[in-house]
């Protein structure tokens, strides 16, 4: 009662923080009202009943890159599009999809065991039966190969586990490592156990994490049962996204392509993912050391790491072929400017029926497109092109989004205003990440989209949660409960928004609802209509938000006489950003001196299983001091060019000729934080403020060429990274300083 009653004091006050007179930036008093209006309207045509129809049918076959069921996907929102006045066209791209011709996992030692590899079809689940068309459990780029070794359990195989295996005295090389699902995208597992000299990997999901731990399991509940399996690609993608033989360009039938060898983003050892029935039996014949506490997972076994007598024979054999993937693009011309783009995407390739990923999110977009043609039927125009992209090939690695925007790069970057993406979504909470610049034009759509079970704004709602999730006892923290807005995420990767920003500095969002539903049927044959109806939005209304917000965000940065962009919020963020890299490299400074003081004291696993008789660690050099001064001056300059921008933007009238330039410089501005070099060993990677990590794959990293030098104890590289950085934010401002001179 008390948690409710604390619940309810927090919603009344995000609420009344949030009830504050409408506003629409960008737009004048006049403007506003018609623009609120015609939303008001576009609300009217939004049909939960058409995003189910939708989801049934475009779920009712498996359809992965190149079958017959992709195509046939395609073909549907193609004809859709065409039905509503689109003007639309299929485009095609040629990429490397390899699919499996043979797959065996069997334990040799001590005992022998055969993976089954299989996931059972299921009476409550109409069409988990369809073997023929669905892909079997894979890893997509994992490479060929005929392996046979010791077992190791590597927890969740990120960097961390094997500095702790080293300290244990465990090496991996030429053995071959089991990882949990979890805690890194599933591509960081077998590339860090490469690097470690692993011979394979496979991974595994613990029910701890995903499974009857959490709750009970499909059919009976949503949590993942032992027998499903996430499929998934591997391909490294922090190092460039897309078709892997064709970095940089768009993969057309003619285009000149690696050879396969020379791919910089396809692994050197086998991969293979297998569900926790399968991955019992290995775990449970591992001897040496018992798991470190937190590396225990919710198997009835003891836990250990090996490696001893548990040997495994890993064989993967694969068909490496071109597959198209059909990208559907549909435009709804501007009536003012035109060559302006706003574009609107979803993926709809999926690894089997995909009805949550993507599906859910691709049906809510097609409601949404539908109900803007409704609106350009009464006589509403768009002002600037609105563009609707439905992308194939994005599970294997972002392959359409990336090949589509390397073949229209030049033209993207005259052009696109913004980015605007969703993916898989579910029942709860808004998520919203994206370009700082428009963080406060976000905070107004979201505080315009009512939330379908609470009845407040998406915005109040999401806020509240924040303030329970930073609620110690019945403190909160004073600057989340003061604040009247909530912060866009930084977007990393693992959807089609990287291309557009992190390597064009396109804008971008990436926008969904979820938070209430486990997820545990992803990437598996139960991801079905059958589940998505029962255990993630029954009634379709998160459907209908997410077209509400999606739509909202469209149609306002569409129709804005000036467009939303207000830079001195992106500024703070960057400045944010900076102050946490100093307090890391303390943090490291002072953590690097403690490590020092317990390994003089003979403390070799740092106060923690002392029992396991850990080796001694290298010894790191000291963590010098570096010298932040320039970051600090260019954001500075930063700070006031913002300001200065904003404060003159708010006093002007634009029209005609002065007001289109003004605008295309604001939507041009963040190319400007790209690097010419990109990143450091990734250079198709230019954005200096947003990047998936090197070793987290979609966990972003900010101010990345910095951050990513620090920890990787990379001194030299952290200084040189941190005047580029105050260059490239230098240009910036002084970019923004030139918008209304």
């Amino acid at each position: 009662m008390r948690k409710l009653l604390i619940a309810g004091s927090l919603l009344l006050a995000c609420t009344a923080a949030w009830s504050q007179p409408k506003t629409l930036s960008g737009f004048g008093e006049t403007d506003a009202k018609q623009e609120l209006q015609l939303e008001s309207n576009f609300d009217g045509y939004l049909k939960a009943a058409n995003i189910d129809s939708n989801l049934r049918i475009m779920s009712s076959h498996p359809h992965h890159v190149g079958s017959p069921g992709d195509k046939a996907v395609a073909e549907y929102i193609f004809n859709k599009f065409k039905s509503w006045g689109y003007d639309v066209q299929i485009e095609t791209f040629y990429v490397l999809f390899p699919t499996p011709k043979e797959r065996l996992l069997e334990m040799t030692g001590p005992v022998n065991f055969k993976a089954s590899l299989a996931e059972p079809a299921l009476k409550e689940d109409a069409t988990s039966d369809q073997t023929r068309e669905q892909l079997p459990t894979y890893n997509c780029f994992s490479a060929d190969g005929d392996v046979t070794g010791e077992l190791v359990f590597v927890n969740y195989g990120i960097p961390e586990d094997y500095e702790r295996l080293e300290r244990m005295g465990i090496s991996v090389k030429g053995k071959i490592v089991i990882a949990k699902y979890g805690h890194s995208w599933r591509g960081i597992k077998p590339k860090v156990a490469q690097e470690h000299g692993a011979i394979g990997c496979i991974i595994y999901s613990d029910p701890r994490d995903d499974g009857y731990f959490e709750g009970d399991v499909y059919p009976k509940g949503a949590f993942k049962n032992e027998y499903g399996v996430q499929r998934g690609s591997v391909l490294d993608m922090p190092i460039y996204p897309g078709d892997p033989l064709t970095p940089g360009i768009g993969a057309t039938k003619d285009a000149k392509r690696l050879d396969r060898k020379d791919a910089a983003t396809l692994l050197k050892i086998p991969v293979l993912p297998i569900s926790y029935h399968d991955a019992e039996p290995l775990l449970r014949a591992l001897d040496g050391p018992v798991a470190p506490e937190e590396w225990r997972g919710a198997l009835p076994i003891t836990y250990h790491v090996g490696p001893g007598k548990t040997r495994v024979h890993l064989k993967l054999a694969f068909n490496w072929d071109l597959k198209p993937v059909n990208d559907v693009i549909a435009k709804l011309p501007g009536a003012e400017w035109p060559d302006e783009w706003v574009i609107r995407g979803n993926h709809h390739d999926g690894w089997v029926n995909g009805a949550g990923d993507p599906l859910s999110g691709q049906s809510a977009m097609l409601e949404e497109a539908r109900a803007v043609a409704e609106l350009h039927k009464t006589g509403w125009s768009p002002k600037r092109t609105i563009v609707y992209c439905a992308w194939d090939g994005e599970e294997p690695g972002l392959l359409g989004s990336t090949e589509w925007v390397e073949t229209h790069a030049p033209e993207l970057q005259r052009k696109a205003v913004v980015y605007i993406n969703s993916d898989g979504n579910g029942r709860g909470y808004l998520g919203a990440g994206g370009s700082h610049a428009l963080e406060p034009f976000m905070n107004e759509v979201a505080r315009d989209v009512i939330d379908p079970e609470t009845h407040i704004s998406v915005a109040e709602r999401k806020h509240a949660r924040e303030l329970i999730s930073a609620a110690d006892g019945n403190r909160l923290k004073k600057d989340l409960f003061q604040k009247k807005t909530f912060s866009l995420g930084a977007l990393g990767s693992g959807s089609d928004y990287s291309p557009f920003l992190q390597h064009l500095g396109i804008p971008s969002f990436d926008l969904g609802y979820g938070g209430e539903d486990p997820g545990g049927e992803y990437h598996s044959i139960y991801d079905s209509y059958d589940d998505y109806r029962r255990f993630k939005d029954p009634s379709f209304q998160y459907g209908v938000a997410l077209a509400q917000t999606a739509g909202r965000t469209t149609l306002r940065i569409a129709d804005a006489p000036l467009l939303p962009f207000d830079f001195r919020a992106l500024a703070k963020t960057i400045d944010e950003y900076a102050a946490d890299l100093m307090t890391q490299l303390d943090n490291l400074r002072e953590t690097t001196a403690l490590k020092d003081q317990l390994i003089k004291a003979g403390d070799y696993g740092y106060a923690t299983d002392t029992a396991l008789h850990l080796q001694p660690p290298p010894a790191h050099d000291l963590v010098p001091y570096l010298n932040f001064s320039p970051l600090q001056n260019a954001l500075n300059r930063l700070d006031h060019a913002a300001t200065h921008l904003a404060d003159t933007l708010a006093r002007m009238h634009l029209t005609g000729s002065k007001e289109q330039s003004v605008n295309e410089a604001l939507y041009r501005a963040e190319q400007q934080l790209l690097s010419d070099n990109g990143l450091p060993r990734r250079p198709w990677y230019r954005h200096t403020i947003y990047a998936p990590g090197f070793y987290t794959g979609y966990g972003v990293k900010t101010l990345p060429g910095i951050r990513e030098a620090i920890e990787q104890r990379n001194f030299a590289e952290a200084q040189q990274q941190i005047e580029l950085d105050a260059a490239v934010i230098t240009r910036f401002a002084d970019y923004l300083a030139s918008i209304v001179l």
